[in-house]
Order: C-alpha cells, then structure tokens, then sequence
C-alpha cells in the first residue's frame, strides 16, 4: 500500500514548454474580444508559462539549469516561431511577464546549438522583429523592456547593422529626444551602443550614409535641450575618433558647417559642452590641409577664439597639464592662420 497523496508533478520537457507558451501566447487572440476575466486568465497562463521558460533557462536557485534543455528549448522556440510571438505580443503582456521576457531573451540570444546562435539567425532570417522593437519606443509602457531587448540584440554585428541601415534607424533621432526622460535615455543608450559597439560596421555605415546621417546628427548637437546636446557631443568624440573612422572624420573636419556648430558649442553656457566641443574643434585647428573656407572662418573669427579659450579651463582648481599644453598648441595654431 502506498502512503503516498501527492504524485510529484513531473517537470515539462523543453518541447512540452515551448507548445505551452506558444499555446498560451496564441491565446491572447482569441480571449481579447471575449471578455475581461479570460484575457486576465490567458495572461496568467502566460506569465506561469513565462516563470517556467525562466527556471529552465536559469535554473530554480537550488539547481543549475541542464544545457542540454537548454539546447532543446532554443532550437524548438526557433522551430515553432515562438521568438515572433514573443515579440508580437509583448505590448499586451503584464509587468510580470515583460520582466522574465527581458531576462530570458539575453539567455536564449546568446545560447548557442552545435556553434550556432539560434536565435540570433532566426532573428535574421526575420529582421522585421527588430523593426518592431525600435518602433516600440513610441510605447512608454514597454519601451524601457523592448531597449534591453534591442541592446541585446546589438551585441551582435549582423543584428546590429540591419538596424543601422533599416529606415526605423532614424527614428532614433526623434526617440533621444521624447518628453519621458527615461525612455529618451534609454533610447539614447541604445542609439550609443549602434554607433559604438561594431567599429567596422559603423565605419562601412557612415561611409554609405555620410550626408543623411550627419544631417540629422548636427540636429541633436544645436538641440535646445541641454541633455540631447551634451550626450550627442560626448558620442560624437567616442565614434568619430575610432582609428575605423579616420576617413570620416577627415571628410567632416573639412566642412565649414560643422566647424560653426563646434564653435558655438564653444561658446555654450554648460562648462562640460565647452570641453567636449573643443576636442572636436582642435581637430579642424590642428588638420595640416585646411580647406580655404576653414581658414576664413577662423581668421575672422580669431580674436573671439583665442579670447575664449584663453579662459576654458577644465574646471576650478583643476590642474590639467595635457589639457592645457593642447590648448596652448591650438592657440598658436589659431595664430598662424592666414588666406
């Protein structure tokens, strides 16, 4: 006789986690146009479906998870189209579900089958999916969770140069500068990480897109918004002086254009934009092949120039030798100028 009540529930095979969550997500459909309590159930279905996906790909904190498992969930999500629903259906998903969605994703991107990233090449067989996770900024209920999702999908090249040569790319533009700070942040973080993880493919970028780019780019460095400013000037230097970028920053050191906004970034009344600018600016000073147009703008423009960084200092009481040895060097620089 057995004194057994309860039979231990036998854990879901990765396949049987897979049809769950593919069941419960498609789901979602039918119960939107029923009535309220079964969408909230179909949603509760999901997240419990969600919360098993997360203990298989993490473990259950008192065992590691089996890579094996692992290994099959990732190949069958794949199979089964899993990762577009995952997607698609993540604006109507609640704060619990986004969270272990976000938590998975990294894991499932990054788990590789037989040398294969899975995931990563269902994604490119479906670039259409980061389409839709660029676009999901304009959602502030999601767009903090669909920036991880992307910042993810960044670290790898493939990934990351479809969304720079996609039409949703400039779309970033408008996102670093939304009213919700911390979406227009998050978004800003995500636009950084474009231009800055691949050097390679962003140079291979801005060679193809040399003219738009930098016009919308000059946008953000005269915005009226002091944030949008500061940060697009701190990644302008981090992506323009790469040693992969060395043939654009030649070519954009030559336009006078570019010249006029460093040099009323100058003269702006944050302390920092100053200093950020003027690291841009000495590159148009110190270049031996200044274009005749360069050299006018600074020979009528040198007695304010040379009267402003005489008093650019790195901050009260700071003592910054290189600092001051280059500004020394552009002043001389600036000096010498003749037509």
């Amino acid at each position: 006789m057995s004194f057994s009540f309860f039979k231990a529930l036998r854990p879901k095979t990765p396949q049987e986690v897979s049809r769950s969550i593919k069941d419960s997500l498609m789901a979602l459909d039918t119960k939107t146009v029923v009535e309220v309590k079964a969408l909230e159930k179909a949603l509760e279905e999901v997240e419990k479906n969600f919360a098993t996906m997360r203990t298989l790909l993490s473990g259950d904190g008192e065992s590691e998870p089996n890579l094996d498992q692992i290994s099959q969930l990732v190949e069958e999500i794949c199979r089964e189209d899993v990762l577009t629903l995952l997607i698609h259906k993540l604006p109507i998903l609640g704060w619990e579900a986004r969270k272990d969605l976000v938590h998975c994703w990294s894991i499932l991107l990054k788990q590789k089958v037989e040398s294969n990233y899975c995931c990563v090449e269902y994604i490119e067989q479906h670039f259409e999916l980061l389409d839709f996770l660029v676009v999901c900024y304009d959602n502030k209920e999601i767009a903090l969770s669909t920036g991880i999702m992307l910042r993810d999908c960044i670290k790898f090249p493939t990934l990351a140069q479809y969304i720079l040569e996609s039409a949703s790319f400039v779309l970033f533009f408008k996102f670093v500068e939304l009213p919700i700070f911390d979406v227009a942040s998050d978004a800003f973080s995500t636009f950084k990480d474009l231009l800055t993880k691949h050097a390679n493919v962003v140079s291979e970028f801005l060679n193809g897109h040399y003219d738009e780019f930098f016009d919308l780019y000059e946008k953000l460095l005269t915005s009226p918004n002091y944030v949008t400013r500061r940060q697009s000037l701190k990644l302008l230097s981090d992506f323009l002086l790469e040693s992969p970028n060395t043939q654009i920053m030649r070519r954009y050191i030559l336009e006078v254009r570019y010249l006029k906004v460093m040099m009323t970034l100058l003269r702006d009344s944050s302390k920092n934009i100053q200093l950020s600018a003027f690291h841009i600016f000495k590159v148009f000073v110190a270049n031996p092949n200044k274009p005749r147009d360069v050299k006018i703008i600074l020979t009528k423009n040198k007695e304010k120039l040379l009267d402003l960084l005489q008093n650019l200092s790195p901050g009260k009481g700071s003592e910054d030798e290189e600092f001051e040895e280059e500004k020394e060097f552009i002043m001389k620089e600036i000096g010498r100028i003749s037509v």
